[in-house]
């Protein structure tokens, strides 16, 4: 990707604005890609070389905010899939970009919004109550076990409660008593 000449850089930014304050959730399209597509056009107008991906990162925040969605937090496991998709952007197919933004949402939701708005003690999928420390494949892993309690629904989605993982996790390393 070649950024371009510097004294292009105003009138292509001017442009991308005019673009993202048109944005509306109904618009034409699937939200998600219209987002990842301008995400890509702010990247390649960027006139660094370094591409300062923070810069947009934010900007797409900033925009999910407005929309009402919660952040995109790309982590750093993920940088090497994010180049990737943009890369991919910049040769027109943005479908890889808008799937690493709309899993990241996802992510940010199930791991911050769903377990502050359920309070301790509803269920919610286990996602939502990973941490770095306990992730969802060892919680699924006890929850089959039988030392988390959790309950496995229709859509065959395990789920639990914070004050029911809290338990687990302080018990974990203990023996199960037999009764």
């Amino acid at each position: 990707m070649t950024p371009p000449s510097h004294p292009l850089v105003p009138a292509r930014v001017q442009d991308w604005l005019d673009n993202v304050r048109a944005v509306e959730p109904d618009g034409p399209g699937h939200l998600v890609e219209r987002l990842a597509a301008a995400h890509a056009e702010f990247e390649r107008i960027h006139p660094f070389l370094d591409g300062n991906g923070r810069t947009g990162r934010l900007l797409l925040n900033l925009q999910l905010a407005r929309l009402g969605y919660p952040p995109a937090i790309i982590q750093k496991r993920e940088r090497r899939r994010y180049l990737l998709a943009l890369r991919a952007a910049d040769a027109g197919q943005i479908g890889a970009l808008a799937e690493l933004i709309a899993r990241a949402v996802l992510d940010n939701l199930y791991r911050f919004v769903v377990p502050a708005v359920a309070g301790p003690a509803r269920l919610v999928p286990l996602a939502a109550l990973a941490t770095p420390d306990m992730s969802v494949t060892a919680l699924r892993s006890a929850a089959k076990r039988g030392r988390l309690r959790a309950q496995r629904g229709d859509d065959g989605v395990w789920r639990s409660s914070r004050v029911w993982v809290e338990e687990y996790v302080e018990s974990r390393y203990q023996k199960p008593r037999d009764n």
